[in-house]
């Protein structure tokens, strides 16, 4: 191989060993995409592996369609927009907030996952009455602060991040609200769960799969 023939191979690989590294690090299999529906459009979240007995109860909850019909409760412009208690189904609005499924999930805090915008966080009663930080069975909230909300990093469960429909947040988040930050106009939603190849997952949304 002369010279040139020697300069041209090694530049081929200089090109291809990028692409065969991206190549390598395409998220295989599937995954779970969740979508949640309201009255200002829809959110598009993924859920982490990490914390397997969060993403589990949420996903056997939507699947049974226990947050089909429940409300976006409490919204706070500029901080989180909190759903998910079974009590705001019914007719008395001075409930809402104080509803679950009858059981708490103990904590998964992982310290990379932190409260940026559109993370996907569960709820939890104080630390007075919950030193373990256990959470809600049933209630989240989702950041709604475009610069996150860092001092709640490491107090709650970040379970899954929103991967499109960012704006909805905004959206509900900027709904008149009564005294105690729930809407005035309720923020019904519906739950589904789909499987999506993670691939296209990360394609469409720009998503990057953390590591595990």
């Amino acid at each position: 191989m002369n010279l040139l023939s020697k300069i041209a191979a090694f530049i081929l690989v200089l090109v291809l060993c990028p692409m065969a590294v991206l190549a390598q690090k395409a998220p295989k299999g599937k995954d779970q995409l969740v979508t949640i529906s309201t009255p200002h459009g829809d959110m598009k979240l993924v859920l982490y592996n990490d914390t397997p007995l969060h993403k589990e109860n949420f996903l056997k909850l939507t699947r049974d369609g226990f947050y089909d019909g429940t409300t976006f409760h409490r919204v706070i412009d500029g901080f989180m927009i909190q759903g998910g208690d079974p009590n705001t189904k019914d007719d008395d609005p001075r409930n809402d907030g104080s509803g679950n499924p009858g059981y708490t999930i103990p904590a998964e805090i992982k310290p990379k996952y932190k409260h940026v915008r559109g993370a996907l966080a569960a709820a939890r009663m104080g630390d007075q009455v919950n030193p373990k930080k256990e959470s809600s069975g049933s209630q989240f909230y989702i950041v709604e602060n475009h610069q996150g909300t860092p001092q709640l990093d490491e107090a709650y469960t970040v379970f899954g991040q929103v991967v499109d429909g960012l704006d909805v947040i905004d959206k509900i988040a900027e709904q008149a609200v009564d005294g105690r930050n729930r809407p005035l106009s309720d923020m019904k939603m519906t739950v589904k769960v789909e499987d999506v190849k993670k691939k296209k997952i990360a394609k469409k949304y720009k998503y990057t799969y953390p590591a595990e």
